[in-house]
């Protein structure tokens, strides 16, 4: 991946695109596509109509299957419609969904992925702060995921350990299984945020992660997703946290115990990843459970993860 310069080999790109033009992409209110460029957002089914074009990806899980061409082309549709004023609204009115509002599997997610954030758990559980000699993989179910802006239920009468976890979070373009290191980045559409909710009192009773994870509403995701031929390199991606405006986690995603090409090959040794998997790549040091005394959510916070290209991700804690 490189900053300086991206090449996007398709006809209907025309040479290279400068860094600052992130190919974002949105799932709408209503379940349809969209592009959003600076501060606008394009429908791309309106689009398509008022241009009268080809193009029937109508939602982004259709988006991601058909994969980069595919991107390219509708990355394209979306510039004619800015430039003609069709089928755009202003970024400010548009309330999206998660980009993968209902995923077909469990989000794969991986556990103590920073080194400072194992060291913090760790010393909690007064355990040894050593680095995993192998990825921690568990998953969450679908049904947690919700939009930006949407609600984190605080859960009272099952937890009062409510915490969060900002992450960088992959989307599979191209599927495959045994994928070497130097392929995986291939098979990655793009990035967005996600925040890890997690309720650490469950997480410990049940002696493993799936329930603690799980609850409806505890993977926030998005606002966007970012095509991976404008992923800036791992170095100048920040993936930060704040609740109620104070700044709690913040580290760069080239400092990942394990990185894209080695969790990518991992997570597909004998098991077939398939376009549309989500994989939420680890939290930095700065959770709840690591401060003395720990600082859990309460209803009336709010939440924000803030990921380099993808914009911010904010959620309130509600009973």
């Amino acid at each position: 991946m490189s900053l300086t310069a991206t090449r996007f080999d398709h006809e209907c790109l025309d040479g290279w695109w400068p860094v600052t033009a992130y190919m974002k992409f949105l799932t709408l209110e209503d379940g349809q596509l969209g592009a959003l460029l600076d501060e606008i957002v394009v429908d791309i089914r309106a689009a398509a109509s008022a241009l009268s074009t080809d193009i029937r990806f109508e939602t982004l899980e259709s988006l991601v299957e058909a994969g980069d061409t595919a991107a390219a082309a509708v990355w394209t549709l979306a510039q004619r419609a800015l430039a003609a004023g069709v089928a755009c609204r202003p970024h400010a009115e548009v309330r999206p969904m998660a980009p993968i509002p209902v995923p077909r599997r469990n989000i794969l997610c991986l556990g103590k992925n920073y080194l400072e954030h194992a060291q913090e758990i760790a010393a909690k559980m007064k355990q040894s702060g050593e680095a995993p000699r192998q990825p921690i993989i568990f998953t969450k179910a679908t049904t947690a995921v919700i939009a930006p802006g949407a609600p984190i239920p605080a859960y009272l009468a099952y937890t009062s350990k409510l915490d969060y976890e900002a992450e960088l979070a992959l989307v599979i373009g191209k599927g495959g299984r045994d994928i070497a290191p130097g392929d995986a980045w291939e098979h990655v559409f793009g990035y967005t945020a996600i925040n890890d909710i997690s309720a650490r009192d469950l997480q410990k009773s049940h002696l493993q992660w799936f329930r603690a994870k799980s609850l409806d509403g505890f993977a926030p995701m998005g606002p966007a997703l970012v095509h991976r031929s404008v992923m800036p390199e791992p170095a100048s991606i920040e993936v930060k946290c704040y609740v109620n405006g104070e700044l709690r986690q913040s580290d760069t995603f080239d400092r990942l115990i394990f990185d894209v090409p080695t969790m990518i090959s991992v997570l597909s040794s004998g098991m077939t990843l398939l376009p549309g998997d989500i994989i939420a790549t680890g939290t930095p040091a700065g959770v709840g459970m690591g401060f003395t005394p720990p600082r859990y959510l309460r209803p009336g916070d709010e939440v924000v993860v803030d990921v380099t290209g993808v914009g911010e991700l904010r959620n309130p804690v509600t009973v």
